[in-house]
C-alpha cells in the first residue's frame, strides 16, 4: 500500500462508525495547540490500522472466491469462544 497523505478528512474516512468520527473530532477540536500533533498522529495510526486491516480482508476475500479457501494458517478457537460466552452467561454479563 503507497503511503497515504493524511488529513482530518481522510482520518474521518477512513474512521469505521459515527462515534469514532466523532470521538476524533472531539479531540482533534479540543486538544490545546501544543498537543495537536501528537493527537494528530494517534487517529493517524488508528485510521491507518483501520485502513489496513480493511484491505487485508479484501484481499483474503478475494483470494477465497477464487480458490474457495482463505489463505494462511488458521486456529480454530471456537471451543474457547463458546467457553468465554458461557461463563459470561452464568455470570450475567451477556
Amino acid at each position: 500500500m503507497s503511503e497515504r497523505q493524511w488529513t482530518i478528512e481522510t482520518i474521518c474516512d477512513a474512521l469505521v462508525g459515527p462515534a469514532a468520527k466523532q470521538q476524533f473530532l472531539g479531540e482533534i477540536n479540543r486538544v490545546p495547540v501544543h498537543e495537536i500533533v501528537t493527537v494528530f498522529a494517534k487517529w493517524q495510526q488508528i485510521a491507518s490500522d483501520i485502513t489496513a486491516a480493511v484491505e487485508r480482508g479484501r484481499e483474503l476475500a478475494r483470494a477465497e472466491a477464487e480458490t474457495g479457501e482463505i489463505p494462511g494458517e488458521w486456529i480454530d478457537v471456537t471451543d474457547r469462544i463458546q467457553a468465554e460466552a458461557s461463563a459470561a452467561r452464568a455470570r450475567g454479563v451477556a
